[in-house]
């Protein structure tokens, strides 16, 4: 059952023809003890219960609660309870997940699901990061790389960003001229390094023209908050190794 569910929320995220799943943020940073908030709008949907569940990297989802505009409680998964656990809603499709008290092993990605009855397909939200430290988080360090001289020939440029951090969850953009880019990227998850740091991986891959006519591009690295946030830049005149 819990491998399907696994299976779901991967092949679910991206159905097409369906309702859309909305989650905000995208990253949640927050110290023990304080109080972790994410929204959940469920597009279309006005009829069906909001559920969410959690998933710790390399685990299992665990069914944290539900709720129903028309509920006088929410239903709580095994292990999970109020006042620690709790949902509000501010509309027929716009719910909240709230974490009180919030503790180091509440870390996790926390996706919100539903029904959508008229396409009859279960949907799920990307997830929303929750980080929880006990003190504020260093920025991470960034290497940007350009492409290689063999690949553009290929008319194909590749620029690599690597993220070192202290936390194993990140939100990462590339950016063109100040605007987001929103094709080409591959990110990896992260991967726990000997000196107890994660590194990331984010591959941007554009057209060799664009590259060799000097646009400015950015990798942007958030970890929750505008202090632990990271930008670098690389465009060609910065790499006199391809020119």
């Amino acid at each position: 059952m819990l491998l399907t569910l696994c299976a779901l929320i991967t092949a679910l995220t991206c159905v097409s023809g369906v309702t859309v799943v909305t989650q905000k943020p995208a990253v949640v940073t927050v110290r023990t003890g304080e109080t972790a908030t994410m929204d959940c709008n469920l597009g279309t949907v006005t009829d069906r219960s909001a559920r969410w569940y959690k998933q710790i990297p390399g685990g299992v989802p665990q069914y944290v609660l539900s709720n129903h505009h028309s509920w006088s409680s929410v239903n709580y998964g095994s292990g999970f309870s109020s006042p620690k656990f709790t949902s509000t809603h501010q509309s027929k499709s716009d719910y909240r997940l709230i974490i009180n008290t919030v503790e180091e092993g509440d870390s996790a990605v926390y996706y919100c699901h539903t029904w959508d009855t008229s396409a009859k397909e279960f949907v799920f939200g990307q997830g929303t990061k929750l980080i929880v430290t006990s003190s504020s988080l260093p920025p991470p360090v960034l290497t940007v790389f350009p492409p290689s001289t063999a690949e553009l020939q290929s008319n194909k440029a590749t620029l690599v960003c690597l993220s070192s951090q202290s936390v194993p969850f990140a939100d990462v953009t590339w950016l063109t001229g100040g605007s987001p880019v929103s094709s080409g990227i591959s990110t990896s998850t992260a991967v726990h390094r000997p000196d107890q740091t994660f590194q990331i991986s984010s591959s941007l891959t554009i057209h060799t023209s664009d590259w060799n006519m000097d646009q400015l591009y950015t990798c942007k690295v958030s970890l929750g908050s505008q202090t632990s946030t990271q930008v670098k830049d690389i465009n060609k005149s910065s790499c006199p190794t391809d020119s």
